[in-house]
């Protein structure tokens, strides 16, 4: 079993930056692919980024691409995601997300899940 822990959440100014990480346990997910989604209250939970396990591939959302940046550091078993320029819009629970390899937007595709951290975005 995996076990995703995110933190970084908070809450910041239009334009403002929050890093997000998602440290990963109880087995090693260096050969998973990892995403970050994100709810919205009322909304469904969406994609945001993904990238394989070497880091060598990375996809984002068309609303976020050119403002955040998805990475990992396998060695640390941890995710990360540099959001710049945030917008009031992204405001939601982020989620970190695992899964054994599969690549693609759909949430479907993801067997673990952390269980979130709140961003907040004022204007």
């Amino acid at each position: 079993q995996v076990q995703l822990v995110e933190s970084g959440g908070g809450l910041v100014q239009a334009g403002g930056s929050l890093r997000l990480s998602c440290a990963a346990s109880g087995r090693t997910v260096t050969r998973y692919t990892m995403g970050w989604f994100r709810q919205a209250p009322g909304k469904e939970r969406e994609f945001v980024a993904g990238i394989t396990w070497s880091g060598g591939d990375t996809s984002y959302a068309d609303s976020v691409k050119g403002r955040f940046t998805i990475s990992r550091d396998n060695a640390k078993n941890t995710v990360y995601l540099q959001m710049s320029s945030l917008k009031p819009e992204d405001t939601a629970i982020y989620y970190c997300g695992a899964n054994t390899g599969f690549w693609g937007p759909a949430k479907q595709l993801y067997q673990y899940w952390g269980q979130g951290t709140q961003v907040t975005v004022s204007s």
